[in-house]
């Protein structure tokens, strides 16, 4: 349960602790596609932090790459109130 991990040349002694996750979750994201940039609307209200869903919608589209789509993300801008987000990529395609 105890570490020892280098990182930047420094060390750091960490310990392991068992926590609990909470049950997974599925929704549905409707989006609008133009060049660069991807408008996702209708983004259920979860009960996790606003930079868990920004981090989530992120690496969603960053994973989408190899499928059909997707790419290196430029910018994320997520408004939890409205349940919308616009993903900005790095590329158009």
């Amino acid at each position: 349960s105890k570490h020892c991990v280098n990182l930047d040349n420094r060390t750091a002694n960490v310990t392991v602790k068992p926590f609990e996750l909470d049950m997974g979750f599925q929704f549905e994201l409707h989006v609008t596609v133009s060049g660069k940039k991807i408008n996702v609307s209708e983004i259920p209200e979860l009960l996790i932090p606003r930079e868990w869903m920004r981090d989530k919608l992120e690496l969603n589209f960053y994973k989408t790459e190899q499928a059909a789509g997707g790419g290196e993300i430029e910018n994320v801008t997520y408004r939890k109130e409205s349940g919308t987000a616009v993903i900005t990529f790095l590329k158009p395609g």
